[in-house]
């Protein structure tokens, strides 16, 4: 089944001077892929990937560019306009995306980029934007296991940290004391599941739980060791911002793992920095 706002594997079904034509299925039927958009060499019967979307005259079509974000994800874009209906935002497509004033939070301004979430509009069967996504999380059960890896983007910042879509799905927190370096809305990262509340609020860490995170820092440690000839210019002493930029961990996390690299003599800690042992 054709999904419209995403990317979708389809036959060429149809040549013609404009382009070709790919398999829609019964809902859609053939589907105008444009010849700029036709890679070199394509011929009947060939497989292509392509984002299916609406064109400015509201007829769908198919290309082979990429946009910024698909349907169902989030994504921190540039508003090129403003007009009587909403805002108009680039996201890499010649057609631009629709936020409506009813899904604006605040009024969008135009030169000002905003993080909003692409949705199909039931009414009117467009894609557009919104910028109230509180709306579009949560809307099913979370399942996550603790320590279970998942992707973030930063939504809001608050009193307690940073309010966090993950995986595009659910609501999550990484408390200020979670954060090394800096965050800002519409970043996106790696984070890890730190607790599944009863209340079903998710608190999220940027580094893996336990051990776990001594171990990755540890080889990551090593490694950079090895690069840099054996010999850093930081230890258990270093400023946390220095800890930070080599390693983007917090410096607590660090000196627990320089330490039991020492205590396993696989490094020496001297005044002028680590040293990896021969």
């Amino acid at each position: 089944m054709i999904k419209i706002g995403q990317l979708n594997t389809l036959t060429v079904v149809k040549e013609v001077d404009f382009g070709v034509f790919v398999d829609g299925g019964e809902d859609f039927g053939n589907i105008l892929l444009p010849k700029r958009y036709v890679p070199k060499g394509t011929r009947l019967g060939d497989e292509i990937e392509v984002f299916i979307y609406f064109d400015s005259q509201d007829e769908i079509i198919a290309t082979t560019e990429k946009p910024l974000a698909h349907v169902g994800q989030f994504a921190k874009l540039n508003c090129i306009s403003t007009t009587p209906v909403g805002a108009f935002l680039n996201w890499g497509l010649p057609k631009d995306l629709l936020v409506p004033f009813s899904e604006q939070r605040i009024p969008l301004q135009e030169g000002r980029s905003y993080l909003v979430f692409l949705y199909m509009d039931n009414a009117s069967g467009r894609i557009v934007g919104t910028t109230k996504f509180n709306k579009f999380l949560d809307k099913t059960p979370a399942r996550y296991e603790k320590g279970e890896q998942v992707h973030v983007t930063i939504v809001e910042e608050t009193d307690l940290g940073y309010k966090c879509a993950i995986n595009d799905a659910h609501s999550g927190l990484l408390f200020k004391s979670e954060v090394f370096g800096k965050l800002f809305v519409g970043k996106s990262l790696r984070a890890y599941v730190k607790q599944m509340r009863e209340d079903g609020k998710i608190d999220l860490s940027l580094q893996k739980l336990g051990r776990g995170k001594l171990d990755d820092l540890s080889e990551k440690v090593l490694h950079t060791l090895e690069l840099k000839g054996g010999f850093l210019p930081v230890n258990d002493k270093s400023s946390p911002d220095e800890i930070f930029e080599l390693f983007r961990t917090s410096k607590a996390t660090f000196k627990k793992t320089i330490g039991s690299l020492y205590k396993e003599r696989r490094i020496r800690i001297e005044q002028d920095g680590i040293h990896l042992t021969k």
